[in-house]
């Protein structure tokens, strides 16, 4: 899977940020109006399996909605070292702004995670990307952004991370 890029431990620590934040970065919190509350994040439970502390840096890729609502759920995760956003999933020829937002050229907006296994685990990652970062229920939209584009997509790098 290439990125291209544009321009318990059940809730791993998030650096100076209270949940209600992180929900607001992540799409679930939008504008409330007087008519309508802002959604609440849905906190799943703990992975039942999860990959081994493994030396080094590693990287996850998570597509769900505008990528910068999720960049700005896993930038502010302990352990995670950088959290960029590009486009997954179509060519690098395609892989421009104004191309992505028509829906047309297959890519997804994505959010390229490297993160330090030892202090956050994969199986913690997902946890909050689908508690917090996305809602995989809403097909091929997050809040007001609509399109294939905003799709829910998990790009694995790894078979470990696959199974």
């Amino acid at each position: 899977m290439t990125m291209h890029v544009s321009s318990g431990r059940n809730w791993p620590a998030l650096r100076n940020l209270g949940l209600a934040a992180i929900v607001a970065l992540g799409g679930f919190a939008m504008f409330q109006t007087a008519n309508k509350a802002a959604e609440e994040a849905v906190v799943i439970p703990a992975p039942a399996q999860d990959l081994p502390a493994a030396d080094g840096l590693q990287t996850a890729v998570f597509a769900g909605g505008c990528f910068w609502g999720v960049q700005g759920v896993f930038q502010h995760l302990d352990g995670v070292t950088n959290a960029v956003s590009g486009y997954a999933g179509g060519t690098s020829e395609t892989a421009t702004y104004d191309q992505v937002s028509t829906g047309g050229t297959h890519h997804a907006e994505a959010v390229e995670v490297t993160y330090d296994p030892k202090l956050v685990s994969y199986g913690e990652l997902l946890q909050v990307y689908f508690s917090v970062a996305h809602n995989p229920t809403q097909l091929n939209f997050q809040g007001p952004d609509h399109g294939t584009q905003y799709r829910s997509a998990i790009f694995f790098a790894t078979p470990e991370q696959e199974k």
